[in-house]
């Protein structure tokens, strides 16, 4: 009897390290998938890599991609694929999620479980990220370069590949559930319980939940995936705490147990934010004026992409008191500055929005957040188009800042969101 077929996006981490190995050990035939999206590094060999023709989409106009891999030949230069042989992985330099060092950690784990690797190169799709988090700092917004390698990436293009790969599924190790039916759990596919019975797939409409440990948990970064989508996905690790995951990877003699998590923007290991944009539009950042709330000049800055709204280090006045940056105009390359209290909004317009339920025409009730380390605030929501929402909090909470996604619940469960065009 044939087994299920799912595309595991492996990052060379931890977190979708055990994902792939859970699923696996569910019954699933896995196939194990790195994203190459381009790194600042020595290019690592690409011998693994698919190869994507005609228009980059797999399988679409002209488009081919290469024959699987085994991801034992594709390691042996590393170890040979065996519980046994495998060291941890070697610490890398980089703590992102797509350098030369993860592929190599990714690469090392598939040979581990015995499943097909692959290495896609997806750096052309991936320079509209980087574009994208380019124009909006420009703009005068704050980007969210990981939703959106999400969206059009992980949950997008990886979609189309697993699809010509004959995969009815694409796994990740988000800390995120997906729920299907009456929500009463998941049922394991063959049978076993354990770990990853609470994240396999069982019949009905499925849903987007936070993940169990809400210190990790990732579903902000997800409120981007269509709803359509999320019949198709899995998130094994979504019902365990990261003590937990770690201590599982650990168990399995998977060389990337002790691997530290990523913890920076990929494509910016140095976090050197403006650096990273006067490379890409050095003309862009000028200097100009820093008001204070009543609009005078009280100093000057080197660009208004080197601050974030709520920004309170590194803000180059000194006024005898706490200074945060409230207001940003890109048009007069200026930053306002203000107390605190300044960044207290009630509440936020967003466009682009992603509804996982009916759109609601009247506001309802739900929970929302503005920052995905944040815990969601007491509000409600309401679609104004079908494009555009209105989020109104209980009480005012900071940092509203346009460009960033503010994600609505309702207890657990991921009911919409979008990408804040003003706050109010």
């Amino acid at each position: 009897m044939s087994r299920t077929k799912v595309v595991v996006a492996m990052s060379g981490g931890v977190d979708s390290s055990v994902a792939a190995a859970l699923l696996l050990r569910e019954g699933y035939e896995v196939i194990g998938c790195f994203m190459r999206l381009g790194s600042a590094e020595a290019r690592e060999e690409a011998e693994c890599d698919i190869k994507l023709h005609g228009d980059g989409e797999p399988g679409g106009r002209g488009g081919s991609i290469g024959a699987p891999r085994d991801a034992a030949r594709c390691a042996s230069r590393l170890a040979a694929p065996t519980r046994t042989s495998l060291p941890q992985a070697p610490r890398s330099h980089k703590q992102g999620c797509c350098s030369v060092n993860d592929a190599a950690d990714a690469r090392l784990v598939a040979a581990h479980l015995g499943i097909p690797f692959y290495a896609v190169n997806f750096e052309r799709d991936f320079g509209r990220v980087m574009d994208y988090f380019v124009s909006e700092y420009n703009a005068g917004r704050t980007p969210n370069p990981c939703v959106r390698c999400n969206d059009w990436l992980k949950f997008g293009r990886l979609h189309a590949l697993a699809k010509d790969l004959g995969a009815e599924f694409v796994a990740s190790g988000h800390y995120a559930r997906v729920v299907r039916g009456d929500g009463s759990g998941m049922t394991p596919r063959s049978g076993v319980g354990g770990d990853a019975a609470a994240a396999l797939p069982a019949a009905g409409r499925a849903r987007l939940l936070r993940g169990i440990d809400h210190g990790k948990d990732q579903s902000y970064v997800l409120f981007g995936t269509p709803r359509e989508r999320l019949s198709e996905m899995l998130l094994p690790i979504g019902a365990m705490t990261k003590a937990r995951v770690r201590a599982l990877a650990s168990e399995l003699g998977l060389p990337v147990s002790e691997k530290p998590d990523s913890q920076e923007i990929c494509f910016v290991p140095d976090q050197d934010y403006a650096g990273f944009i006067d490379r890409r539009s050095p003309h862009d950042l000028r200097p100009g004026d820093i008001l204070d709330e009543d609009g005078r000049t009280i100093g000057t800055h080197d660009g208004h992409q080197r601050f974030t709204i709520g920004q309170r280090r590194g803000v180059p006045v000194a006024l005898g008191r706490p200074v945060h940056v409230i207001a940003k105009d890109p048009v007069a390359n200026t930053i306002t500055v203000g107390a605190r209290e300044r960044l207290l909004r009630r509440g936020c317009t967003a466009a682009q929005s992603n509804w996982l339920i009916d759109p609601p025409a009247d506001f309802i009730r739900c929970t929302a957040k503005v920052r995905s380390t944040a815990e969601p605030a007491p509000a409600r929501v309401r679609a104004i188009t079908p494009d555009t929402i209105e989020v109104v909090f209980d009480a005012p909470i900071e940092s509203v800042a346009p460009g960033q996604a503010v994600v609505c619940y309702r207890d657990d469960e991921v009911i919409g969101g979008g990408w804040i065009e003003a706050a109010t």
